[in-house]
């Protein structure tokens, strides 16, 4: 299969957007490290193009929508694009008076980012890891300022986006506030009249035609989605708007949720009704649908955000939550994104989701903990009962529960580090010492691991590349790259890459998971939220998807299972 295999991205809503602003970021730092690994083909999700003042652009392949206060100081026109000259001439001979609203200012930490005003929108051209061709690239400062203030600077998530965007990417929408206990986007019915609107369902087309139409090869499309809130109704039309223009190209869906703070009864509910809406139908019109939180559960009763070992972020602020959820993300998407690999959107989803499991979940070891002189059947020998990592989308621990398929990603191992060289006549310390390459061992291990477990897996020597704005919340026994060390050094460096280890499960834990939903639905009298269905959904759709999420959670049942707890109607 050649070319580049584009794949489109939209983000909708605003913790999409802060996911979606650190995944940006860590492209970049790929591009900008000049990495000699030469996995990952950039193109897919970049494009190349020109501004009008004939400047070589790179820009990601985007459709972004977002509240106007979601914005803070990103311009819909992106900094790229934007005129030079601002007197433009005109033929009024009389008097003129000019209304500007002032523009949100732009954060501190970003202004440190950028480049001189002279040398704005300059680009150099050079060869992209992956690829022969050269490519325009955005030319970055050398020395970039730490991030350490954003923890209190960053109000919106254009506080954190360093990717300048094309002009086509961004769609604000008008009718509904950020902020304020009014005017609010917050119920799924809400989301899906915004699609129903001509001129909101006539500009997303018009930006989709003018990604889509200049791809050689278009695998599909990512979508990465609020789940908690009216976008989770805006993800189910744009979703079944991609599935019947579209078809036949995969659709890989995250539903987003940041850990929960709100305790009014209310919210509460809403945002539980917007989670099963949002299941059930981006499932149905997705390829794979992955929810993605640091929530110990997405349920009425929320659990408490999930420990990560060797991360000190604060659960509060979305700047660290969406930095966790990007790093997972850009692994978890590297089989279709690989230079080399023949290994499509479709291809992923269909090796996931046979037997009607159109929801998968995700489990990442952020980062994998190996110290920088250990070997790779070493490391990986210290999770014999498990695969290494941590639920990430809000199911619980994994341990124990069955899996029916999975892709396996590992990347930050360098080639001389992948292999046990044995001496002559010694003996092996297990199986995977005996492999006699990186990806041997990886496949190996997670065969023993997972003996009945559909498995493909990746090895990548690159790591995953971090760089200001991305927040250091790292544990001291980090080094700079990623690797453990025996005790904190007298110094501590930045970090600025991690090793990452990764899997996309179709797992039977997923059926406790959506039960609980079924179960705490039912237990729940929702006719007392009338307010909630007045603004488009019916009744008898919503007693229809909660039959859909029961139906969907079957599919997830071990055969053999005497449990049939959740078959109970009372």
């Amino acid at each position: 299969m050649s070319g580049s295999r584009e794949v489109v991205t939209l983000q909708l809503g605003p913790y999409a957007g802060s996911v979606g602003a650190h995944w940006w970021g860590i492209q970049e730092a790929s591009l900008c490290e000049g990495d000699s690994d030469d996995a990952i083909r950039h193109d897919v999700l970049f494009r190349p193009g020109r501004n009008p003042q004939g400047r070589a652009t790179y820009t990601p392949r985007l459709i972004l929508m977002d509240l106007k206060g979601s914005l803070g100081s990103l311009k819909q026109e992106g900094s790229l694009y934007e005129e030079t000259n601002a007197n433009r001439p005109t033929a009024w001979r009389g008097n003129l008076s000019t209304h500007q609203e002032d523009p949100s200012p732009a954060n501190p930490f970003l202004q440190g980012l950028s480049r001189p005003e002279s040398s704005h929108g300059d680009l150099a051209s050079r060869t992209l890891p992956g690829g022969k061709d050269r490519h325009p690239r955005l030319e970055r400062p050398n020395e970039a300022p730490k991030a350490s203030g954003l923890e209190s600077a960053a109000h919106a998530w254009s506080d954190f986006l360093w990717t300048p965007l094309h002009p086509r990417s961004v769609i604000t929408i008008h009718q509904y506030n950020h902020e304020g206990d009014s005017s609010r986007l917050e119920a799924f019915g809400q989301g899906e009249k915004l699609l129903r609107d001509a001129s909101y369902l006539d500009e997303l087309e018009d930006r989709l035609h003018f990604y889509v139409e200049e791809c050689d090869y278009l695998q599909g499309f990512q979508v990465l989605c609020d789940l908690q809130n009216g976008f989770s109704g805006v993800g189910a039309k744009v979703t079944e708007l991609l599935q019947d223009e579209y078809a036949g190209k995969g659709i890989l869906t995250w539903g987003l949720t940041p850990v929960l703070q709100s305790t009014i009864p209310q919210r509460n509910f809403y945002r539980l009704m917007n989670t099963v809406l949002g299941i059930v139908t981006l499932s149905s019109h997705s390829s794979l649908f992955c929810p993605m939180s640091l929530n110990g559960s997405l349920g009425l009763r929320p659990e408490p955000p999930v420990a990560l070992p060797y991360l000190h972020y604060e659960a509060s602020l979305d700047y660290h939550t969406s930095a966790i959820l990007a790093t997972a993300l850009d692994t978890l998407s590297v089989p279709y994104r690989l230079q080399a690999s023949t290994l499509s959107m479709v291809h992923l989803a269909e090796a996931l989701t046979f037997s009607g499991r159109k929801v998968a979940a995700a489990v990442a070891a952020v980062p994998f903990p190996v110290s920088h002189e250990q070997l790779l059947p070493d490391a990986l020998s210290g999770h014999q009962s498990s695969l290494p990592g941590t639920s990430l989308s809000s199911c619980g621990e994994p341990k124990g529960a069955h899996c029916f398929a999975q892709s396996v990603v590992l990347r930050g191992i360098s080639k001389e580090r992948q292999v046990s060289r044995i001496p002559s006549g010694a003996e092996p310390k297990s199986v995977l010492h005996m492999c006699e390459t990186g990806q041997e061992v990886l496949a190996r291990y997670v065969h023993t691991v997972c003996p009945t477990t559909f498995s493909t897996s990746h090895l990548l020597q690159g790591p995953c590349r971090i760089r200001p704005p991305y927040p250091q919340y790292f544990s001291p026994l980090l080094n700079k790259d990623g690797f453990l060390l025996e005790k904190p050094p007298q110094t501590l460096a930045a970090v600025e890459s991690v090793p990452v280890f990764t899997a996309l499960q179709a797992s039977a834990i997923l059926r406790r998971t959506l039960g609980r939903f079924y179960e705490d639905l039912r237990q729940v009298d929702v006719r007392r939220w009338a307010s909630f269905f007045s603004v488009g959904v019916e009744m008898d759709d919503f007693l229809e998807a909660l039959e859909g999420l029961r139906t969907l959670s079957h599919c997830y049942r071990e055969s053999g299972s005497s449990d049939h707890s959740e078959d109970e109607i009372d």
